[in-house]
């Protein structure tokens, strides 16, 4: 199906009763209470919901009606920065973002409510995950470091504070997360002597509540982790509201790929944490790569999930990691429950008896290379998995790939003392039985990493990006494709959300955002439903 790059715009009159609609959906704003359960017709976090699990319940999109999908609109936002914000969906009004920019949209029309824009700034704009909502109040961070909050009604700046210090080399591109009264914003960053930072503030004031740093400046008498400093915590956690326990994954140590100056293990970078989110006290942490020299940041999303492991009750946390491995945890305790690869891994000596990977010392980076997989952009990344518990799935865009790293004596910029090259990287959507760690199905993605996460839904589909411009719906049981169009390389991760009973799948590539559903006209309805 060919596409026009516009927004469709309704009728004068109809827009008229969509404002009047929509200057009521505004004031009504968000109950924080509501994110321990959402309506399934919305989109209110990052995830969509506390769990991470990135499925929606909605069904009216299915496998034997997904081939009828159009476009109901496209929105381009006029910038050259790509969209890799994941946008949320409260009351119909859609937020997405991308640096230094908010936008609200109605969710039926694409037609902009307001448009915040940042000041100019000497942040890094490498990217902007989206925001987050409490009350009538949204909540955005910028490249240098700020956190807005905004009046959700009409966009006007309430505060503006100073998470961590851009000169130092801290940047934020995380969409926060709302804990009742606690707005949790991680930072940024990769020069030396920057210790990772996680910050809970007060929704409504705008003041510190608490400080968790995943490492201390290298300088401090109690530094614990043996020199290094770094973990960095810049894509949003999870929330288990029964254990109250945040989780969140950190980022690499630094420097990063010479270590020497940094020796043990370097806890908590390249871990998963798990926080009090009244005090931040750390609970327990689990290190997917100790002393981690190839800069694979264990940030990738912790996803939550309850039921039986090998036949016993567990509360779970399951996470593909950027260096190759699958890991389920007992989240009440870190405990390891299996560790297993889902892409090329050729670094690691084994996994310990803590589930935890053995480096090998032959694959540290060196003077004449190393050749190395995965690469240095991982086995994944930043973008979401998904998982979908009627099957046992857990899907993520994954790669198969090799670089070689160099290290040097000298001090390099940014900390890094060393380079890495990628010489190869196939990109494959990938489904894993969290159960025995084996994959189920593949999906080639047709070139290397995609930037796209995955949606799952409750009729049984799967939405992503390949590697060459699609959007796809896939069959999660197998992976079969069943629609696909061509919009150009997907950048963030699909939502799927219901109006006025009517569902939306949201995907995003370059500067537009696309909405697709199916035909909004009865008779073509009525004709699927016989067809199929």
């Amino acid at each position: 199906m060919k596409i026009g790059y516009h927004v469709l715009r309704p009728a004068a009159g109809l827009i008229l009763v969509m404002l009047a609609f929509q200057g009521r959906a505004l004031a009504q704003g968000l109950d924080p209470g509501t994110l321990q359960q959402p309506p399934s017709q919305s989109w209110p976090t990052y995830h969509g919901t506390y769990s991470g699990q990135h499925h929606s319940r909605l069904t009216q999109i299915t496998p034997a009606n997904v081939n009828q999908l159009t476009l109901a609109w496209a929105f381009e936002t006029g910038q050259t920065a790509q969209v890799k914000s994941t946008p949320i969906l409260v009351n119909g009004i859609l937020y997405v973002t991308t640096p230094d920019n908010v936008w609200a949209l109605d969710a039926r029309s694409a037609h902009p409510l307001w448009h915040y824009t940042y000041p100019p700034n000497q942040g890094l704009h490498i990217g902007h995950r989206g925001v987050a909502m409490y009350k009538d109040y949204v909540y955005f961070s910028t490249p240098d470091a700020h956190l807005i909050s905004l009046d959700a009604r009409n966009g006007k700046v309430r505060w503006d504070i100073v998470i961590a210090d851009v000169k130092k080399g801290y940047w934020t591109t995380v969409a926060p997360l709302v804990i009742r009264d606690h707005l949790l914003v991680g930072t940024s960053g990769d020069f030396d002597n920057l210790p990772g930072m996680l910050k809970s503030i007060d929704p409504e004031t705008g003041d510190t509540q608490w400080t968790f740093y995943s490492t201390l400046p290298r300088e401090a008498p109690e530094a614990f982790s043996g020199g290094a400093t770094g973990g960095n915590m810049w894509i949003t956690g999870t929330y288990d509201p029964q254990l109250n326990l945040f989780y969140v994954g950190t980022g690499n140590p630094t420097p990063v790929l010479a270590a020497g100056a940094r020796p043990g293990d370097n806890p908590w970078t390249c871990s998963i944490v798990a926080l009090n989110p009244d005090n931040g006290k750390l609970v327990w942490g689990f290190q997917p790569s100790p002393h981690d020299t190839h800069d694979w940041d264990a940030v990738e999303v912790p996803v939550l999930v309850d039921g039986k492991f090998k036949g016993t009750p567990r509360k779970m946390l399951l996470q593909a990691s950027r260096n190759g491995y699958f890991f389920v945890l007992d989240r009440t305790s870190g405990k390891s429950l299996l560790t297993t690869p889902f892409a090329a891994v050729n670094w690691s000596a084994g996994v310990d008896q803590g589930g935890r990977p053995i480096p090998n010392p032959a694959k540290e980076p060196a003077r004449d290379g190393r050749l190395i997989a995965p690469d240095e952009g991982g086995a994944t990344n930043y973008r979401s998995p998904s998982f979908d518990a009627q099957t046992g799935l857990f899907i993520v865009s994954a790669q198969d790939s090799y670089g070689i790293y160099f290290s040097k004596p000298e001090h390099g910029e940014y900390g890094w003392a060393g380079a890495d090259y990628g010489l190869f990287g196939k990109g494959t959507l990938r489904a894993i039985d969290y159960q025995t760690g084996k994959i189920r199905w593949t999906h080639d993605l047709g070139g290397g990493a995609s930037g796209a996460g995955v949606l799952t839904t409750d009729s049984g589909l799967t939405f992503t990006g390949d590697s060459v411009g699609s959007v796809l719906a896939l069959r999660t049981r197998d992976g079969t494709t069943l629609w696909h169009s061509r919009i150009g390389r997907v950048g963030n991760s699909p939502i799927t959300y219901e109006l006025d009973g009517r569902q939306y799948v949201l995907v995003a590539s370059g500067g537009t955002l696309y909405a697709w559903a199916l035909p909004d006209r009865p008779v073509a309805m009525e004709r699927s439903r016989r067809s199929h």
